[in-house]
């Protein structure tokens, strides 16, 4: 499954266990694919322009190839998630390959890193009723959104839409720290911050608003 922008209640109701919203009433940016070379800078310091910390949705095989990125995200602050370690589609897994996937991701973040990693996000946003036994198994959290802003479509057009249109003050937003958003990200950010003024909504770090 995969919906856009606000999934349907129905969806949400049958894997309630899935994070669609936050529980404290603020907003939390999330980053999916990184890191990424020319990216992830732009948004660092976009974050800490604005005081805003982020859960970075990783993949293992970036984090293997710039090790140096993935530190910074870890110095400034920001949580890093399990996006699996070769963003497949999970749902296509025979087995259990896919378990595979998303352990291999926190054995590596915890021996190179230290860091016990508690958030998952499926990649591209698709998952079945597999994906909710397995992430109870293997005791993590699965944040999905209610906010899904299509800056990977590279049009920033569309994310003023996206923003406008369905950002709540318990939004959990999604981003991408890719090259497909390089050329918007970092006006994403600032209109989504701006936005979320206008509104007097608050920004909120991870752990807080995923408790």
């Amino acid at each position: 499954m995969r919906y856009l922008y606000n999934p349907p209640s129905i969806v949400k109701f049958i894997f309630k266990e899935f994070y669609w919203e936050t529980v404290n009433d603020k907003i939390l940016l999330t980053f999916d694919d990184g890191p990424d070379p020319g990216t992830t800078e732009k948004i660092l310091t976009a974050l800490s322009d604005l005081k805003i910390k982020a859960l970075f949705f990783c993949v293992g095989n970036n984090i293997k190839l710039y090790p140096g990125l993935t530190k910074a995200v870890i110095d400034e602050g920001h949580t890093i998630g399990n996006h699996t370690f070769n963003h497949k589609i999970i749902t296509k897994y025979e087995g259990n390959d896919y378990i595979t996937e998303i352990e291999n991701f926190n054995k590596m973040m915890l021996k190179d890193y230290s860091s016990d990693v508690k958030y998952f996000r499926p990649p591209h946003g698709k998952f079945n009723f597999r994906t909710k036994k397995t992430i109870k198994l293997i005791e993590m959290k699965c944040v999905m959104w209610n906010l899904l802003t299509y800056d990977y479509k590279n049009d920033f057009k569309k994310v003023k839409f996206a923003v406008d249109k369905y950002l709540k003050q318990n939004s959990i937003i999604v981003l991408h720290d890719s090259l497909k958003s390089e050329e918007i990200i970092l006006d994403s950010i600032k209109y989504t911050a701006e936005a979320a003024d206008k509104r007097n909504y608050k920004f909120g770090e991870p752990d807080e608003c995923l408790s």
